[in-house]
């Protein structure tokens, strides 16, 4: 037997394992299995943000099913675990193979630590692995190559892995969707990570996309604070609250402003092709100069400390709490932010005679003419220090290749989710743009 089937089968063993741990704990018959059915749900509840006292009781209980969990699957060897994780990362490197590696980091908590040290960032290795992924930098070399279905009937759009359904086929790898949404006076983008559940409140809920009126500007927003703290977040109420209205339960997903889409007014259609310009707030233009480096967020931020905090004010002796989203962006305004952001601008395209159209080269990945068609570059000053090969190298293109069949190709330094932001953009309708 192949060491890959080995470990197949270990990983399958291992799932199994838990899998009836849990139900044994979960389902149990006649006095033991309720009095451990209740053990498990005490378990379960230091997942409420509750601060009090008992917290710890149920942390600890948590813990105790956690180790019985892991079984003797946390007692291998480091040496030996780190091999094996080794060997299946380096041979599992595109999907759908690559799960192998996602179901190592699901056996156990030393499992997973390991794991996470073991597999590098799309930067680094231009696979895309975990969820976090899809908030890191691309591969600075070549671009990591995905396309884009459009359901006209319920308006959502659903990012894939892969060069194209024809040549995927099954194997390609769903990693982001989204929902547009129209409104009064604009239109929203909800982006999750899966295809079914688009709620704001959801731990799926990664940003959005929304529009202004005409259409001509768009915010990117992100659901996790970025590295810079002068980024604010898209709030606007102001109210004075009770310290006991703020519901710990109810985890706020943040909206951050880290990117601005404009799009040039074109009423009278003399000016060619759609301009757009991407101001990337969360990138600094340092990142494409030499030696430099993009935010890479590590892990999703967890809610939970925050809402303690929150929760934790209910027992001061103030009554009151001036709760004041502009309050804070001033605060935030007042850091002071010493660095240019990223710029990004559309590739001018040259005019065909014989064609009699506009083209630009997409290297076989386009082949259907479309205005929504665009290639991205970097727009830097002379002062900034960025290299001409730099500036011409294309850092997001996007085109059509069929029926609600659209590629999108990405690069260091914009993330999966970035780039899907910026294309969702080209699908909202334009009529003084085109």
């Amino acid at each position: 037997m192949s060491f890959k089937a080995i470990v197949r089968e270990l990983t399958k063993e291992i799932r199994d394992g838990i899998g009836s741990i849990s139900r044994r704990r979960g389902g149990g018959g006649g006095e033991d299995g309720k009095s451990s059915a209740r053990y498990y749900r005490r378990g379960k509840s230091h997942i409420a943000p509750d601060c009090s006292s008992s917290t710890s009781s149920s942390l600890t209980a948590f813990v105790t099913i956690q180790e019985q969990q892991q079984g003797r699957w946390a007692n291998l060897p480091p040496e030996l675990l780190l091999d094996i994780i080794h060997r299946v990362e380096a041979s599992e490197t595109a999907w759908p193979a690559r799960k192998d590696v996602v179901a190592c980091a699901s056996v156990c908590r030393s499992w997973r630590d390991i794991t996470k040290e073991i597999v590098k960032t799309p930067e680094q290795c231009g696979s895309l692995t975990f969820p976090i992924s899809l908030k890191q930098p691309g591969p600075r070399e070549a671009p990591i190559q995905c396309f884009i279905k459009r359901e006209r009937a319920t308006s959502t759009y659903h990012l894939y892995l892969g060069l194209s359904p024809a040549l995927s086929a099954d194997t390609s790898k769903l990693l982001l969707a989204a929902k547009k949404i129209r409104r009064a006076t604009s239109t929203e983008f909800v982006i999750s990570l899966v295809q079914d559940d688009y709620s704001r409140a959801s731990n799926s809920y990664v940003g959005k996309l929304r529009s202004n009126f005409l259409g001509t500007k768009f915010s990117v927003y992100d659901s996790q604070p970025p590295h810079d703290l002068s980024i604010q977040s898209n709030s606007r109420s102001h109210r004075r609250i009770h310290p006991k209205q703020v519901s710990p339960k109810v985890p706020a997903a943040g909206n951050y402003n880290v990117a601005t889409i404009s799009y040039e007014l074109n009423v009278l259609r003399t000016r060619g092709p759609r301009r757009m310009q991407c101001t990337m707030h969360s990138i600094p233009i340092s990142a494409i100069q030499e030696g430099g480096t993009a935010p890479t967020p590590m892990e999703f931020k967890n809610h939970h400390d925050e809402q303690c905090s929150l929760f934790s004010i209910s027992k001061g002796k103030k009554p009151l709490v001036e709760f004041s989203s502009t309050s804070l962006a001033e605060t935030l305004e007042s850091t002071p932010n010493t660095r240019d952001s990223l710029v990004l601008k559309n590739k001018a395209p040259r005019w065909h005679e014989q064609l009699q159209c506009w083209c630009l080269n997409f290297k076989g990945r386009v082949t259907v003419a479309s205005v929504k068609n665009f290639q991205l570059v970097a727009a830097a000053e002379p002062h900034q220090n960025v290299s001409m090969a730099e500036q011409e190298k294309v850092i997001l293109q996007f085109g059509k290749i069929g029926k609600d069949i659209f590629t999108m190709d990405y690069r260091y330094p914009l993330s999966a989710f970035q780039a899907f932001a910026l294309c969702l953009s080209s699908f909202d309708t334009k009529p003084a743009c085109e």
